[in-house]
């Protein structure tokens, strides 16, 4: 089968790799139907997040129709249709139990205390076989993949495998409620959904950081009040639309890949800076291998996180779910403290709210489909990652086809 495989920092390759098969008796063979390009996926390519494995096949965004169970799963049947969530779970360890599928103690096979398996990622999350495949094993299949009713198609159910639950899971951590005002850092894919999502769970104004125009014009079109970073000083925009209080909550959706401004009143601060970043980057990305402007990691690492902590409130409240590596050291803490701001962060519990989501997209609630850009097959794949790599105009969300 086709397959899209990590060779190394800014080498990926579409190979021709062996078909997966049953291994465990809770295992499902799923063909993939609809898989997707995430932002992490750039960060092992970029190098910013290091440690993975020679021949890995990424992806961690699937929806597809099963065609081999193994004898424990009772569940799911060849022939149903699939979302399956990024992250892998057992079911049964107290941390599922209590719906903190990412750190579930028995999924990671470097041990209970390794955190946090999912599809595709470095040696320290498995390494599991991600899904930017034909085909792809599914271990722990009772537990995971969600069946999927006719009337939700692939373009709507493939967001509910990774980025709607993980914007869900952002407002959740920022604890957004009724009436807060809310600044969402980043207008990528988890950006846009972390908009809605935020809407959805009660904020009465949503303020929106990004510093390309196709992106904000999407957040504008969710109710977002859009801040271009390029043009704008972002904390001095959010103090003058909050009557200079701050934003109650903040997501951010950006990560390690922050990208710093480069024209506009923030640029002078930022090239201040710009030794410290370069600092911070060497430090999460100690091996690089960028060709031209393309796998270039961030040049602003610490970027979001800092602006996340000016613009917020005094006893405000911050979520992260933009990823950053274990290298990863810097954040404001001294100035978080003074504030009193309270700060979560986390891998999203993709199988806690995938379920819930899907009711709201079956019913007519919301149609998710509304991010996705690009559908691409797959020996056009390469050429995607290089695209949307390069964070060009319009392109958001890119999903594959891995049939075609």
């Amino acid at each position: 089968m086709k397959a899209v495989v990590w060779h190394g920092v800014g080498d990926i390759r579409l190979d021709d790799v062996p078909d997966p098969t049953i291994q465990d008796s809770t295992d499902a063979i799923v063909e993939i139907t609809a898989s997707a390009i995430c932002g992490t996926d750039l960060h092992f390519v970029r190098g910013t997040m290091s440690g993975m494995v020679e021949g890995t096949i990424l992806g961690h965004e699937a929806v597809g129709v099963v065609r081999e169970v193994g004898s424990g799963v009772r569940n799911l049947r060849p022939g149903d249709r699939v979302v399956i969530p990024s992250t892998v779970a057992c079911g049964t360890c107290s941390y599922c139990r209590a719906g903190y599928y990412a750190q579930c103690d028995n999924a990671n096979p470097n041990g209970a205390d390794a955190g946090t398996c999912f599809f595709g990622g470095p040696q320290t999350t498995g390494p599991v076989d991600g899904l930017q495949a034909q085909y792809a094993r599914i271990p722990f299949a009772h537990v995971g993949p969600v069946w999927l009713p006719d009337e939700v198609g692939d373009d709507a159910a493939i967001m509910l495998s990774d980025i709607y639950p993980t914007a869900w899971f952002g407002a959740r951590l920022a604890e957004v409620g009724q009436g807060d005002t809310v600044l969402v850092l980043g207008a990528g894919p988890v950006g846009q959904f972390a908009v809605t999502s935020a809407f959805q769970q009660g904020a009465g104004r949503v303020l929106v950081v990004d510093g390309i125009g196709s992106r904000l014009d999407q957040a504008r079109a969710r109710g977002g009040e859009a801040i271009d970073f390029n043009a704008e000083d972002p904390v001095a925009v959010v103090k003058e639309l909050t009557g200079g209080i701050g934003v109650d909550r903040v997501i951010d959706a950006v990560g390690v890949d922050a990208q710093r401004p480069k024209s506009g009143p923030a640029a002078e601060a930022a090239e201040q800076q710009a030794g410290q970043f370069e600092q911070e980057r060497s430090q999460v990305a100690p091996e690089q291998n960028p060709q031209g402007d393309t796998w270039v990691p961030g040049d602003a690492p610490s970027q979001s996180l800092q602006w996340a902590v000016e613009a917020v409130a005094k006893a405000g409240s911050i979520g992260i779910i933009g990823v950053y590596p274990p290298q990863m050291t810097s954040f404001p803490t001294g100035a978080a403290m003074n504030k009193n701001l309270t700060v979560k962060m986390g891998n999203c519990n993709h199988r806690r709210y995938i379920p819930h989501l899907l009711d709201l997209v079956r019913t007519g609630a919301i149609d998710p489909s509304t991010v996705l850009t690009q559908v691409d097959d797959m020996p056009s794949v390469l050429d995607a990652y290089e695209t949307f790599d390069q964070r060009q105009t319009g392109w958001t969300k890119v999903v594959l086809d891995p049939s075609s």
